[in-house]
């Protein structure tokens, strides 16, 4: 039996983040909205800072049930080499984009530690910021990619109800609900130096995996302080496979999650992809979401190739340009910033120690 640690069921610190979740705060949601602008504006200013995904590899070993990677798919699979991935970081950089999120399913022969650490040295060469969503890690396996010039690793749960990540999560290494569990703390002391937090939305209850979201932030704040954390928001998108999602987000529940977790979370990033579709994330730019994909593409060399890169991990909502998107934002007094990170701070941490 899989027993959970205390810092993530631990209800004492997130009694009114629930009630602002379960509606059942005095505040209205247009209060809440007013509340969380200031906040932004107050911490992050008019500004918005863009990346974009690299899917570097579609191989995977896991059978996630909603995922159109998962290893029973029928979909082609296709790795970068180290000439692709150099055509694609070019094609991006055309686009204005410096920071870059290296994408790849589980762990395979195909495609292990060894591919993805090259594939940051490559994209180090000429990126501002290197940051990776890929397959859990050793420590050392993470200060290796930090010395090569990582940042920041994004590692979702996916979902924190254990029950529903064992039925969802069929086999493979994704499996072990507790070792994804403990990644970020892994990473924090490889010296990586930020981490990305998430669930998909849709996959179980969204209130008690959001309560959950909260506690494992937290939890990293107060052990690893001097490490940076950011929150994503994702809903379960149409994928190859078909799943439907079994407890579906509508866009008042999940503006009132991210609403609440400004106000629950004020110096934390909070990070919107081109999975929602324009209106919502334009609506919820400078509101309370300080972070952005642009121009996304979610098939592997999908940069130079367009639609005949084959079929992606999912369907995108936001298929603006990136010129489109920026104006979009402009047009609301926010300016879009394509570089905020100097390459001279990459590497190792030597301030993510746990506290003592």
């Amino acid at each position: 039996m899989t027993i959970l640690p205390d810092w993530l069921t631990d209800n004492n610190d997130c009694r009114e983040l629930e009630a602002m979740l379960r509606n059942r705060s005095p505040e209205s949601l247009e209060t809440m909205a007013a509340r969380s602008r200031a906040m932004t504006l107050r911490r992050f200013g008019r500004t918005m800072p863009l990346y974009a995904p690299l899917y570097l590899s579609n191989y995977c070993s896991s059978g996630c049930a909603y995922c159109g990677f998962a290893s029973d798919r029928t979909t082609p699979r296709r790795k970068l080499d180290e000439e692709e991935i150099r055509r694609e970081i070019a094609a991006m950089k055309q686009l204005g984009i410096q920071d870059i999120l290296l994408l790849t399913g589980e762990r395979t022969a195909a495609v292990g530690f060894e591919y993805l650490k090259r594939a940051v040295d490559i994209a180090a060469e000429s990126m501002q910021r290197v940051t990776v969503e890929a397959f859990p890690m050793s420590i050392e396996e993470y200060r290796e990619l930090a010395g090569s010039g990582c940042t920041g690793i994004t590692i979702y749960q996916e979902t924190y109800d254990l029950l529903q990540y064992e039925a969802l999560h069929r086999w493979g290494p994704k499996k072990d609900y507790l070792y994804r569990l403990a990644t970020p703390e892994r990473a924090l002391e490889g010296g990586i130096k930020t981490i990305g937090l998430g669930v998909l939305f849709g996959l179980s209850d969204p209130v008690t995996d959001a309560l959950m979201l909260y506690r494992h932030a937290r939890h990293l704040e107060k052990t690893y302080w001097r490490g940076g954390i950011s929150i994503s928001f994702p809903r379960l998108r149409p994928q190859t496979g078909g799943y439907e999602p079994t407890h579906p987000v509508d866009d008042h529940l999940l503006a009132r999650i991210i609403l609440a977790f400004r106000i629950a979370m004020p110096d934390v990033e909070l990070v919107l992809s081109t999975r929602e579709k324009p209106s919502f994330r334009d609506g919820m730019a400078g509101l309370a979401i300080t972070r952005m994909s642009i121009a996304s593409r979610t098939t592997v060399g999908g940069y130079l190739e367009g639609e005949n890169s084959g079929e992606g991990q999912f369907e995108i909502s936001d298929s603006r340009t990136a010129e489109e998107f920026c104006q979009a934002l402009r047009s609301r007094r926010i300016e879009p910033v394509f570089k905020n990170w100097e390459p001279a701070y990459n590497g190792p941490s030597r301030n993510t120690l746990p506290c003592s």
